[in-house]
């Protein structure tokens, strides 16, 4: 496999630029960062979208995420990348909000059992077609799937995220992908 050294270097390139974006914002930068907000706003509002499956919760999750991530940047050591570290906040920030929020999920039905209400569908016209169905699933298997297929956390990771045993994540994952392929077949 060749590998185009202006593509290499571009992303060695990003990289760099997004350490030093990272190391202005620990010294205080808000102009930096301010452009370091705008560099991951998009990826950490869909992973939230993908993990909430509502679309003004994802958003005050998101706004969330960059609030603490100015608060505990200094936390971040550079032992990964920078985009490694923040999906982990922000996966870990979602699901504390989900339990935070556990009354407002109580009385929310899967989408699978009572069809979607006109925001939810409203919300859907704009997302492909696997966000669409992956937004359907019931929330734990919701959130085995996007943690394990989108995001890459292993089942192990993931039963120390949702507090379930392992067996239990790879359960979801199996039901999750069961009812997705189901779904895509009819679509």
């Amino acid at each position: 496999m060749l590998i185009d050294a202006k593509q290499a270097f571009s992303n060695t390139n990003k990289d760099e630029q997004t350490d030093d974006l990272v190391y202005r914002v620990q010294q205080g930068d808000q102009a930096a960062f301010a452009q370091l907000y705008r560099q991951h706003e998009k990826p950490v509002f869909a992973l939230c979208l993908r993990l909430l499956a509502d679309q003004q919760h994802a958003e005050d999750v998101t706004q969330e995420v960059f609030v603490q991530l100015w608060h505990k940047i200094s936390q971040f050591q550079g032992q990964s990348k920078f985009s490694t570290w923040l999906h982990s906040v922000t996966s870990n920030i979602a699901i504390s909000y989900l339990r935070k929020h556990k009354n407002w999920l109580q009385k929310v039905v899967s989408f699978e059992q009572s069809g979607m209400d006109e925001q939810s569908l409203a919300m859907c016209n704009g997302l492909n077609g696997l966000d669409k169905l992956i937004l359907r699933l019931p929330e734990r298997a919701r959130l085995v799937f996007v943690l394990h297929a989108v995001e890459g956390y292993r089942h192990e990771e993931i039963g120390n995220m949702l507090g379930m045993a392992v067996g239990s994540s790879k359960s979801q994952y199996h039901r999750a992908r069961q009812l997705l392929q189901e779904w895509y077949e009819h679509e």
